[in-house]
Formats: C-alpha cells, sequence, structure tokens
C-alpha cells in the first residue's frame, strides 16, 4: 500500500473508468473536482477526500476510503472508496440509463444518426 497516488491512477484502480487515460481526460476537461475545485490528473489522493465526478447530466460522489496504485477486482473496490452519491443524482442516473434504453431508433437497431442521436441529448439534459 502506498501513502501517495496521482487521482488519475486511483480513479482507475478503483474501476470508476475503465482506462487510466479516460480517467485523465475527465481530469483534465474538468469533470473531476474535490472540495468544489476541478483538480488536474497530477493530484494525489489522501484517505477522506470527497471526490466529485461529473457524469453527463448527473454527479457521482465517492469518499476514499484507502489509497491504492494497481487495479483491483470489482468485490474489493468497497474496501478502497465509499459511494455517496445523493438518491436524487441515483434518480437522475436511472432515469438516463432508461432513456437510453427506451428511445427508439429508425429501424430499431445499429447506431443513431446524428440528429437522433442529438434529440436524445436533449430529451436526458433537461432534467
Amino acid at each position: 500500500m502506498t501513502e501517495k497516488v496521482r487521482i488519475d491512477k486511483w480513479l482507475w484502480a478503483v474501476r470508476l473508468f475503465k482506462t487510466r487515460s479516460l480517467s485523465a481526460e475527465a481530469c483534465e476537461k474538468g469533470k473531476v473536482k474535490i472540495a468544489e475545485q476541478t483538480v488536474k490528473a497530477s493530484r494525489t489522493v489522501k484517505i477522506g477526500d470527497v471526490i466529485v465526478l461529473h457524469r453527463g447530466p448527473w454527479q457521482q460522489t465517492v469518499k476514499v476510503v484507502n489509497v491504492i496504485e494497481r487495479r483491483i477486482g470489482a468485490a474489493l473496490v468497497k474496501e478502497y472508496m465509499e459511494d455517496i452519491t445523493t438518491e436524487g443524482e441515483l434518480e437522475k442516473f436511472r432515469l438516463y440509463q432508461l432513456a437510453q434504453s427506451s428511445f427508439h431508433f429508425k429501424g430499431g437497431e445499429g447506431r443513431p444518426t446524428k440528429k437522433e442521436r442529438r434529440d436524445l441529448d436533449d430529451y436526458t439534459m433537461d432534467w
């Protein structure tokens, strides 16, 4: 166990992002905040930090329980982070998932057209 870990590495290790480059990109775009301040990917994580991730129309809030440098199995994640996302934000996420799954595309298969994608984004972002 290490005492200092970069935030992009920690976010990847606890499986909040699929790849480390995606977590670094989220930091770069200002979608990761600690104490209401956007953070760079190189910021170190400390035990007790509350991290807010902006994920489309909703925000996920997690608390650092322990620091880790290497990716772990999904069953072990609860030893390193605590999800403290509010019930209102979880409801936004559920509605977003429902909108994504129930939106009917032309032909019923494949990727949406550019117009359909814009319509879907407009529908899910208007809460």
